[in-house]
Parts: structure tokens; sequence; C-alpha cells
């Protein structure tokens, strides 16, 4: 098969699609990898790095994105929108749920259209989501600190405190991946930490490890506008996997919050969980509202992208392998590929996606079937 690795022009997304040494499996395995010139530079992944690895190197997007499969971090933008067509496998972060444009240009363009967000495996696990989740949750809580800094705009607040003086106190929407990540960095920084979810499991989970260090509280509207008024950083990590994430933040409640605290979205590239979130850009990454910081770039992780794109790498590799080696039977054959298959031949194959839109939702197997 021949992979295209097109360039990331999203704002300041430095990240990269395939790492020299996954391009160098490909190509043992008889595969072309047609790399855009510059594609890994923002990770310092050399051309000539991709060149010893068996890549070609192609000098424009045009070129990198013609392959029969188009291997990316983020989804496309609209100036890419005139590279989709049928026959081509896009293989990368999606999002769809939060972006009425992007899915009908799949739909309209029948791109074969396979999220890593929601590539779930039989145990209920998201392999792909996973990585990019720690580094966001991690990330999350060390940005937060830097805006709670009056120089930023924030409350003047010291995570750790000193002696004699508070600690932040943070608050975390959210128990998963995320939320976890970014707990043990809050934790580790000395702060007070309360971690709000519905899932009673994953609650006795963090209380047990954390042997006291962190508060837990049962997600219900009394315990998150109590914890999100005391909170000088709120930390909002709620995932509805490929969906829309619930807003647990209502504008009204805004009012009601310390001046000078900071929200950061960690859902936004899923519509956000509090309502005042809109997309904002590693230039441009903050606004204010009712006098709290907001934080909501969509591709947190690019501020990281060497450690973002060999973390990504490591879990993407197999399933891009497979694809590579099996073309849609790889899909066939795989519940965990059934479920990243979000867009086929002009159909929606993601339940929550076509929910979300009022689309007619298929099968991804029976989709596949009707083209065999």
């Amino acid at each position: 098969m021949q992979i295209g690795l097109p360039k990331e022009i999203k704002d300041h997304e430095n990240r990269v699609g395939l790492t020299p040494g996954i391009v160098k499996t490909l190509t043992r395995h008889g595969h072309q990898v047609l790399v855009q010139s510059g594609a890994g530079e923002g990770s310092f992944l050399s051309d000539a790095e991709y060149r010893s690895a068996g890549a070609m190197i192609v000098p424009n997007a045009e070129e990198a994105w013609a392959a029969q499969m188009v291997v990316k971090v983020k989804e496309p933008i609209a100036s890419e929108y005139r590279y989709l067509r049928q026959d081509m496998i896009l293989f990368t972060y999606l999002h769809l749920a939060s972006d009425r444009a992007l899915t009908l240009a799949l739909l309209e363009r029948g791109v074969t259209g396979i999220a890593y967000e929601t590539v779930q495996t039989e145990g209920g696990k998201l392999p792909l989501l996973m990585p990019m989740s720690e580094v966001a949750g991690r990330m999350a809580t060390q940005i937060g600190a830097t805006y709670l800094q009056k120089t930023y705009g924030g409350r003047g607040i010291l995570m750790g405190g000193v002696p004699g003086v508070a600690s932040a106190n943070v608050a975390i929407l959210g128990a998963g991946i995320v939320g976890t990540n970014a707990a043990r960095v809050a934790v580790g920084c000395g702060a007070q930490v309360t971690v709000v979810d519905i899932n009673h499991d994953r609650l006795k989970y963090l209380d047990d490890i954390y042997h006291g260090q962190l508060q837990t509280r049962i997600s219900d509207e009394y315990n998150i506008e109590e914890v999100v008024y005391n909170a000088d950083l709120v930390i909002g990590a709620i995932l509805i996997p490929g969906g829309r994430a619930p807003w647990l933040i209502a504008a009204g409640m805004l009012p009601n919050m310390r001046k000078g605290s900071v929200i950061v979205d960690v859902a936004v590239d899923q519509g956000g969980c509090v309502e005042t979130t809109r997309p904002t850009t590693h230039s441009s990454p903050i606004y204010e509202v009712d006098g709290v910081l907001h934080y909501c770039v969509a591709n947190m992780p690019s501020a990281v992208p060497r450690t973002s794109t060999f973390a990504l790498n490591a879990q993407t590799a197999f399933y891009t392998l497979h694809l590579a080696d099996k073309g849609l039977d790889a899909v066939r054959g795989s519940v965990a590929l059934q479920f990243g298959l979000n867009t086929y031949r002009g159909s929606v194959t993601y339940p929550a996606v076509a929910k979300e839109f009022d689309l007619t939702y298929i099968d991804p197997l029976q989709a596949l079937e009707q083209t065999r």
C-alpha cells in the first residue's frame, strides 16, 4: 500500500503521524511511504531520518495526500478538504461530534475515516486516545499552575502554597485517564485536590492509591457547584467516547466562581464540558468570561511534540501496519477498528456522530459488506 504522511498545518501542531521507526517497519513490509518534506521537523525528526528509514520525501502536501492511506495526528482543517476523496483511508484523530463541517466533508467525498479516539478494544479500552489523554492530563495541571500566576491574569496562587499559607484548590471533573493524570501532578505539587466522577469504582481507585491525599465526590449538580465555586483551578476531563461532552459548568455558574480562577477544559476537542468553552490555539490560548480565565487549546499535547509523537506512535503502530497490510479487510476482522470507523463511502458508521447531527447510522460491518 502507498501511505502518505502530510505535514500538520493546524496552529502550532508540531506532532507527526509516523516516526522513522514506524516508517522503517512499513517499508520492510513492502509498503511505500510518502513523507512531505518537513513533516517531522516540529518533533525534531529530519527528512534525512525518514529517507534513511526507506521513505520517499515528496515536496508538497498534494503528493502526500494522494496516497491510498493518509496517516495524520489532527483532523483535516478546511484548507485540506480539497484532498479528501473516496478511495482514501484517513487514519487520524477526527473528533467529528464537535465538527459538523468536517463530518459533512468526509461524507460528501466518501472518505473511509478511521478515528484514533474511537478505536476500542473488546475490553472497552481506548488505546489510541490513552497516550494523548495522559499527556493532556499532566499538562492541564502545569498549564493551570502557570495561568494562576497574577502575571498571566490569574489569582496569584502558588499550587503548593508555603508553610502557613494555603495551597491552591484544584477541582478535576472526571476520573478517567485525563483526570487521573491531572490529579497525579496536582497532588505532587501539593495542591488540595478534589476529583468528581459518576463512577464510584474510579473514585474508590483514586482514594485507595492516594491514601487521603485527595478528596473524591460523586458527580451531581450539588457537588459540582460546591467544588467549582471553591476552586482556584478547574480541569475539565469529561469523555463521552466519540460523542459530544456534556456541559457540567453552565454559563450562569461563572459569576459565582472565584475571580481570577482558571478553567482548563481538556474536553474542548469534543465540544467542552463548560458552556462558555470555545476552541483556542497555542497562538492565542486564553480568554476571560466573568473574571474566570479559560484555557481551551484543542491540541494541547502539541506543545510537547517530541514526547507526544513517540507516545502516540507507540500505540498506533500496530493498527497502522495492520491497515497497510490488509486494507479494509483489517477493519472487517478487527472489532477495535470497527469501532474506529466513523465514516465510510458517504455513510456515518459511528452512532454518537450520527446522533449528534441527526444523521442515519449504518453498522460498520453492514456498510463494508455492501461494497465487497
